[in-house]
Protein backbone atom coordinates (compact mmCIF):
# COMPACT_ATOMS: atom_id res chain seq x y z
CA UNK A 1 0.00 0.00 0.00
CA UNK A 2 2.84 2.32 0.90
CA UNK A 3 4.58 1.64 -2.40
CA UNK A 4 1.39 2.53 -4.26
CA UNK A 5 0.80 5.67 -2.18
CA UNK A 6 4.29 7.16 -2.57
CA UNK A 7 4.09 7.79 -6.35
CA UNK A 8 0.71 9.45 -5.82
CA UNK A 9 2.15 11.70 -3.10
CA UNK A 10 5.09 12.57 -5.34
CA UNK A 11 2.70 13.40 -8.16
CA UNK A 12 0.52 15.55 -5.90
CA UNK A 13 3.60 17.40 -4.62
CA UNK A 14 4.89 17.87 -8.16
CA UNK A 15 1.60 19.19 -9.47
CA UNK A 16 1.13 21.44 -6.43
CA UNK A 17 4.57 22.95 -6.91
CA UNK A 18 4.08 23.29 -10.66
CA UNK A 19 0.67 24.95 -10.31
CA UNK A 20 1.92 27.30 -7.59
CA UNK A 21 5.03 28.18 -9.60
CA UNK A 22 2.86 28.73 -12.69
CA UNK A 23 0.50 31.02 -10.79
CA UNK A 24 3.24 33.26 -9.38
CA UNK A 25 5.14 33.17 -12.65
CA UNK A 26 2.12 34.19 -14.72
CA UNK A 27 1.30 36.92 -12.21
CA UNK A 28 4.87 38.18 -12.25
CA UNK A 29 5.13 38.15 -16.05
CA UNK A 30 1.81 39.98 -16.36
CA UNK A 31 3.34 42.75 -14.24
CA UNK A 32 6.11 43.15 -16.82
CA UNK A 33 3.59 43.52 -19.66
CA UNK A 34 0.70 45.16 -17.86
CA UNK A 35 -0.61 46.78 -21.08
CA UNK A 36 -1.81 43.36 -22.31
CA UNK A 37 -2.40 41.53 -19.04
CA UNK A 38 -5.09 39.13 -20.28
CA UNK A 39 -3.16 38.07 -23.37
CA UNK A 40 0.02 37.60 -21.34
CA UNK A 41 -1.78 35.51 -18.72
CA UNK A 42 -3.24 33.21 -21.39
CA UNK A 43 0.09 32.84 -23.18
CA UNK A 44 2.11 32.27 -20.00
CA UNK A 45 -0.48 29.84 -18.64
CA UNK A 46 -0.40 27.71 -21.80
CA UNK A 47 3.40 27.71 -21.80
CA UNK A 48 3.45 26.58 -18.16
CA UNK A 49 1.06 23.72 -18.89
CA UNK A 50 3.06 22.76 -21.99
CA UNK A 51 6.26 22.67 -19.95
CA UNK A 52 4.77 20.19 -17.47
CA UNK A 53 3.41 18.02 -20.29
CA UNK A 54 6.78 18.16 -22.08
CA UNK A 55 8.58 16.96 -18.95
CA UNK A 56 6.18 14.04 -18.58
CA UNK A 57 6.39 13.22 -22.29
CA UNK A 58 10.21 13.17 -22.26
CA UNK A 59 10.28 10.89 -19.24
CA UNK A 60 7.81 8.43 -20.78
CA UNK A 61 9.17 8.28 -24.34
CA UNK A 62 12.84 9.23 -23.94
CA UNK A 63 14.11 6.06 -25.59
CA UNK A 64 11.81 6.27 -28.63
CA UNK A 65 12.02 10.01 -29.40
CA UNK A 66 14.35 11.14 -32.17
CA UNK A 67 17.43 12.91 -30.83
CA UNK A 68 16.58 16.18 -32.61
CA UNK A 69 13.25 16.32 -30.85
CA UNK A 70 14.96 15.41 -27.59
CA UNK A 71 17.35 18.34 -27.92
CA UNK A 72 14.58 20.76 -28.82
CA UNK A 73 12.25 19.59 -26.06
CA UNK A 74 15.01 19.76 -23.44
CA UNK A 75 16.09 23.22 -24.57
CA UNK A 76 12.50 24.44 -24.70
CA UNK A 77 11.85 23.08 -21.21
CA UNK A 78 15.01 24.74 -19.83
CA UNK A 79 14.01 28.05 -21.42
CA UNK A 80 10.49 27.75 -20.02
CA UNK A 81 11.91 26.98 -16.57
CA UNK A 82 13.99 30.13 -16.91
CA UNK A 83 10.90 32.13 -17.88
CA UNK A 84 9.01 30.69 -14.92
CA UNK A 85 11.85 31.57 -12.59
CA UNK A 86 11.97 35.08 -14.05
CA UNK A 87 8.24 35.48 -13.49
CA UNK A 88 8.52 34.28 -9.89
CA UNK A 89 11.45 36.62 -9.37
CA UNK A 90 9.43 39.53 -10.75
CA UNK A 91 6.47 38.66 -8.53
CA UNK A 92 8.57 38.44 -5.34
CA UNK A 93 10.52 41.61 -6.17
CA UNK A 94 7.24 43.45 -6.80
CA UNK A 95 5.89 42.23 -3.46
CA UNK A 96 9.07 43.31 -1.69
CA UNK A 97 9.06 46.71 -3.38
CA UNK A 98 5.68 47.51 -1.85
CA UNK A 99 7.09 46.77 1.59
CA UNK A 100 10.32 48.59 0.70
CA UNK A 101 8.43 51.77 -0.18
CA UNK A 102 6.62 51.62 3.15
CA UNK A 103 9.95 51.06 4.91
CA UNK A 104 11.48 54.05 3.11
CA UNK A 105 8.56 56.20 4.24
CA UNK A 106 9.12 55.06 7.83
CA UNK A 107 12.87 55.66 7.52
CA UNK A 108 12.23 59.21 6.30
CA UNK A 109 9.95 59.86 9.24
CA UNK A 110 12.61 58.48 11.59
CA UNK A 111 15.28 60.60 9.89
CA UNK A 112 13.20 63.76 10.34
CA UNK A 113 12.62 62.95 13.99
CA UNK A 114 16.32 62.25 14.55
CA UNK A 115 17.30 65.57 12.97
CA UNK A 116 14.83 67.39 15.20
CA UNK A 117 16.16 65.51 18.23
CA UNK A 118 19.75 66.44 17.31
CA UNK A 119 18.77 70.12 17.13
CA UNK A 120 17.20 69.90 20.57
CA UNK A 121 20.29 68.15 21.94
CA UNK A 122 22.51 70.88 20.49
CA UNK A 123 20.36 73.50 22.20
CA UNK A 124 20.68 71.59 25.49
CA UNK A 125 24.46 71.56 25.05
CA UNK A 126 24.50 75.32 24.38
CA UNK A 127 22.30 75.93 27.42
CA UNK A 128 24.60 73.82 29.60
CA UNK A 129 27.61 75.90 28.51
CA UNK A 130 25.73 79.14 29.16
CA UNK A 131 24.66 77.88 32.59
CA UNK A 132 28.27 77.18 33.47
CA UNK A 133 29.23 80.74 32.47
CA UNK A 134 26.31 82.20 34.43
CA UNK A 135 27.19 80.18 37.53
CA UNK A 136 30.74 81.47 37.32
CA UNK A 137 29.44 85.05 36.98
CA UNK A 138 27.06 84.57 39.92
CA UNK A 139 29.96 83.42 42.08
CA UNK A 140 32.02 86.45 41.04
CA UNK A 141 29.14 88.85 41.66
CA UNK A 142 28.42 87.26 45.06
CA UNK A 143 32.07 87.68 45.99
CA UNK A 144 32.02 91.26 44.67
CA UNK A 145 28.89 91.95 46.73
CA UNK A 146 30.64 90.68 49.84
CA UNK A 147 33.86 92.56 49.11
CA UNK A 148 32.19 95.90 48.31
CA UNK A 149 34.06 97.75 51.08
CA UNK A 150 34.82 101.49 51.24
CA UNK A 151 37.10 102.91 53.97
CA UNK A 152 37.45 106.57 54.95
CA UNK A 153 38.41 108.71 58.00
CA UNK A 154 35.74 110.85 59.56
CA UNK A 155 36.14 114.31 61.07
CA UNK A 156 37.10 112.83 64.40
CA UNK A 157 39.94 110.88 62.79
CA UNK A 158 38.26 107.47 63.06
CA UNK A 159 38.63 104.87 60.25
CA UNK A 160 35.18 104.07 58.95
CA UNK A 161 34.50 100.86 56.92
CA UNK A 162 31.26 100.73 54.95
CA UNK A 163 29.83 99.58 51.62
CA UNK A 164 29.15 101.68 48.55
CA UNK A 165 25.39 101.74 48.17
CA UNK A 166 25.52 102.62 44.48
CA UNK A 167 28.01 99.85 43.71
CA UNK A 168 26.05 97.39 45.85
CA UNK A 169 22.86 98.27 43.97
CA UNK A 170 24.49 97.71 40.59
CA UNK A 171 26.04 94.39 41.65
CA UNK A 172 22.77 93.25 43.17
CA UNK A 173 20.86 94.08 39.99
CA UNK A 174 23.40 92.18 37.92
CA UNK A 175 23.22 89.23 40.32
CA UNK A 176 19.42 89.10 40.19
CA UNK A 177 19.52 89.34 36.40
CA UNK A 178 21.94 86.42 36.15
CA UNK A 179 19.90 84.34 38.60
CA UNK A 180 16.71 85.02 36.61
CA UNK A 181 18.48 84.05 33.40
CA UNK A 182 19.76 80.85 35.05
CA UNK A 183 16.25 79.91 36.18
CA UNK A 184 14.82 80.58 32.70
CA UNK A 185 17.54 78.42 31.14
CA UNK A 186 16.77 75.59 33.58
CA UNK A 187 13.09 75.67 32.57
CA UNK A 188 13.99 75.72 28.88
CA UNK A 189 16.46 72.87 29.40
CA UNK A 190 13.80 70.73 31.07
CA UNK A 191 11.41 71.39 28.17
CA UNK A 192 14.08 70.45 25.62
CA UNK A 193 14.94 67.26 27.51
CA UNK A 194 11.25 66.35 27.57
CA UNK A 195 11.10 66.95 23.80
CA UNK A 196 14.15 64.72 23.25
CA UNK A 197 12.56 61.95 25.32
CA UNK A 198 9.28 62.26 23.41
CA UNK A 199 11.11 62.04 20.08
CA UNK A 200 13.05 58.97 21.25
CA UNK A 201 9.76 57.26 22.15
CA UNK A 202 8.27 58.27 18.78
CA UNK A 203 11.27 56.87 16.90
CA UNK A 204 11.10 53.65 18.91
CA UNK A 205 7.40 53.34 18.09
CA UNK A 206 8.06 53.88 14.38
CA UNK A 207 10.86 51.32 14.30
CA UNK A 208 9.15 48.58 16.32
CA UNK A 209 5.37 48.92 16.27
CA UNK A 210 4.66 49.59 12.58
CA UNK A 211 3.44 46.91 10.18
CA UNK A 212 6.59 47.42 8.11
CA UNK A 213 8.80 46.64 11.10
CA UNK A 214 7.04 43.29 11.54
CA UNK A 215 7.37 42.47 7.83
CA UNK A 216 10.94 43.56 7.27
CA UNK A 217 12.34 42.97 10.78
CA UNK A 218 13.77 39.45 10.18
CA UNK A 219 15.40 40.57 6.92
CA UNK A 220 16.93 43.60 8.65
CA UNK A 221 18.30 41.29 11.34
CA UNK A 222 19.89 39.01 8.72
CA UNK A 223 21.28 42.10 6.97
CA UNK A 224 22.81 43.36 10.20
CA UNK A 225 24.52 40.07 11.12
CA UNK A 226 25.82 39.58 7.56
CA UNK A 227 26.80 43.26 7.26
CA UNK A 228 25.00 43.48 3.91
CA UNK A 229 22.31 45.87 2.60
CA UNK A 230 18.74 44.70 3.13
CA UNK A 231 18.01 44.78 -0.61
CA UNK A 232 20.93 42.43 -1.25
CA UNK A 233 19.75 39.98 1.43
CA UNK A 234 16.25 40.00 -0.08
CA UNK A 235 17.72 39.33 -3.50
CA UNK A 236 19.61 36.30 -2.15
CA UNK A 237 16.44 35.06 -0.49
CA UNK A 238 14.44 35.38 -3.73
CA UNK A 239 17.16 33.61 -5.72
CA UNK A 240 17.05 30.69 -3.28
CA UNK A 241 13.30 30.51 -3.85
CA UNK A 242 13.50 30.34 -7.63
CA UNK A 243 16.46 27.92 -7.63
CA UNK A 244 14.39 25.22 -5.91
CA UNK A 245 10.84 26.15 -6.91
CA UNK A 246 10.26 25.25 -10.54
CA UNK A 247 13.22 22.82 -10.96
CA UNK A 248 11.98 20.83 -7.97
CA UNK A 249 8.48 20.68 -9.46
CA UNK A 250 9.84 19.31 -12.76
CA UNK A 251 12.10 16.76 -11.05
CA UNK A 252 9.25 15.53 -8.87
CA UNK A 253 7.00 15.25 -11.90
CA UNK A 254 9.62 13.19 -13.74
CA UNK A 255 10.04 11.04 -10.63
CA UNK A 256 6.29 10.51 -10.38
CA UNK A 257 6.23 9.28 -13.98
Amino acid sequence: MRHKLLPLLVLVAALSLAITAAYYSVFGISKLFSAQTTAVVIMAGILEASKVITAAYLERFWKTIHWIRKVYFVLAMIVLMGITSLGIYGFLVSAYQETSYKMQAVDKQVEMQVKKRDRYKQQVTDITKEQQDINAQIIQLSEGLGNNVVQYTNSEGQLITTQSSSTRKIIKQQLESQQTRRDDLAIKQDMLNDSVTAIDLRVLDLETNSDVAAEIGPLKYVASITNQPTDKVVNWFILLFIIVFDPLAIMLLISAN
